[in-house]
């Protein structure tokens, strides 16, 4: 099969307000509420009228992370990254390829955010969300689900027919463990009283987690005595669990890493922590990661890269410099993660992860996770349902009808509310394989508010 050809015809920007039930820290910034943005596309194939669709949570602080920004600030940053992919796309006369559409007016959009002033990492955000929509749309035109779309061609990328593409059962969730997250039951802080796990232990039992990603705050003193807690709540629970560390870009250089790390190694409490680590994550600030070497640091496991992910050589710098592996979200592109993937398929000492902890349920949570899974990460940073009380603000029609067109995925509980289903620590994908990417419904766009 030949790759899908669109022209499109319309874009459609929305946002919708999103309130999290749990404050949500990472680094110096703390988290309590966003907007999460919805983008819309009609396409034309064939003399036939498509539609894709995508939804993307834009988070404060991560994509840019200026103390001397507000988290207001932050937000307009994203939706002119937005507004710009939008105007790039709709300036595209031609029909193409979805691929041809990121080539041609993604990088023309990037061009005109970066010169604006936008970095990189949030320049990028807006044509990786049209991106996924245009493709979501070209799936639907050739009748096709993500996997077999990508088996196909019809994306008209150069990697996904050279990959083995697989097609996903189940994932394992990694359960983010933020720093402002309470433990254990005994320990004082937020409990929202909704019936929803409000700590790392309770979150452990109810859904049978067993990977854990645990923020780290770059603060020696600080980190050994919360990574000695956790390990000691995750003891207490006889979990046989896997952990992955994430620095955030909170090391100014490799030297102080390298003695942060020592003093980890030096502390027995985690020598069994440790030993069930299985990666570190953007331990170095991107202004320096892709300049210093961390080849001859201490540290026993692969160290990846995640923020410093901004431009299409940044992994086989990362790889120059000491670094194994590289993280998979949508908001940074799907073509970003399936030209990863290729690079990592020709080296077994490489991998890719799966990390994004603020997809939201619908459109989110479906398309990244099954972009991951599909290019082969088995565990994945998965607990925005943890943080937000399961499909938030949007209306119940709304989150009743993605329930009930992916069945496995989430799970009614007593008021009659869906959330994402996780049980035994992992999270049913069979509903995900549906005529287009990775979703069988769609938001109630009247119920969102245009982006201005």
């Amino acid at each position: 099969m030949t790759a899908t050809s669109l022209r499109i015809i319309e874009v459609l920007l929305f946002q919708r307000h999103v309130t999290l039930r749990l404050p949500f820290r990472f680094g110096a910034a703390t988290v309590t509420q966003c907007p999460q943005a919805f983008v819309r596309v009609r396409a034309e194939v064939g003399g036939r009228s498509f539609e894709g669709a995508s939804a993307e949570l834009m988070v404060p602080k991560w994509f840019d992370k200026s103390p001397a920004l507000t988290h207001e600030q932050n937000f307009e940053q994203l939706r002119e990254s937005l507004r710009n992919a939008r105007d790039a796309l709709l300036a595209t006369s031609d029909a193409l390829s979805p691929h041809g559409h990121s080539q041609t007016a993604g990088e023309a959009a990037l061009g005109v955010s970066v010169a604006r002033g936008l970095p990189r990492l949030a320049a990028q955000f807006g044509p990786a969300l049209l991106d996924k929509a245009v493709a979501d749309a070209a799936l639907r035109a050739a009748g096709l689900p993500w996997v077999e779309g990508l088996r196909a061609g019809v994306l008209g990328d150069p990697w996904s027919q050279r990959l083995e593409i697989a097609r996903p059962s189940h994932v394992v969730l990694r359960h983010t463990v933020g720093l402002a997250d309470r433990l254990a039951e005994d320990e004082a802080g937020p409990d929202p009283q909704d019936g929803l796990p409000a700590t790392l232990e309770s979150a452990a039992r109810r859904h049978g987690l067993h990977h854990f990603k645990l923020k780290l705050s770059g603060q020696i003193e600080a980190d050994l005595e919360r990574l000695a807690r956790i390990a000691s709540v995750l003891q207490r629970l006889g979990v046989d669990y896997r952990a992955t560390l994430d620095g955030n870009e909170t090391f100014a250089d490799a030297t102080s890493l390298g003695a942060y790390w020592r003093a980890l190694l030096a502390t027995p409490l985690l020598t069994d922590l440790l030993r069930r680590t299985l990666l570190l994550e953007q331990p170095l600030a991107r202004a320096v990661a892709l300049r210093e070497s961390i080849a001859s640091l201490p540290i026993g496991v692969p160290v990846i890269l995640d923020e410093s992910d901004d431009h299409a050589g940044a992994f086989e710098q990362g790889l120059a410099l000491g670094y194994r592996g590289i993280s998979s979200k949508a908001c940074k592109g799907i073509y970003r993660s399936l030209a990863n993937a290729h690079r990592i398929a020709n080296d077994p000492r490489l991998l890719l992860s799966g990390e994004d902890l603020t997809c939201q349920a619908g459109l989110a949570v479906q398309q990244d996770t099954l972009l991951a899974a599909s290019l082969g990460v088995r565990h994945i940073e998965r607990n925005g349902h943890h943080y937000v009380d399961g499909f938030g603000t949007a209306p119940t029609q709304e989150a009743q009808a993605f329930a009930e067109a992916h069945p496995g995925l989430y799970e009614t509980d007593a008021t009659g509310r869906p959330h994402l289903a996780v049980r035994d620590g992992q999270i049913d994908l069979n509903a995900l394989h549906t005529i287009g990417f990775a979703s069988a419904a769609a938001p109630l766009w009247h119920s969102l508010q245009a982006i201005p």
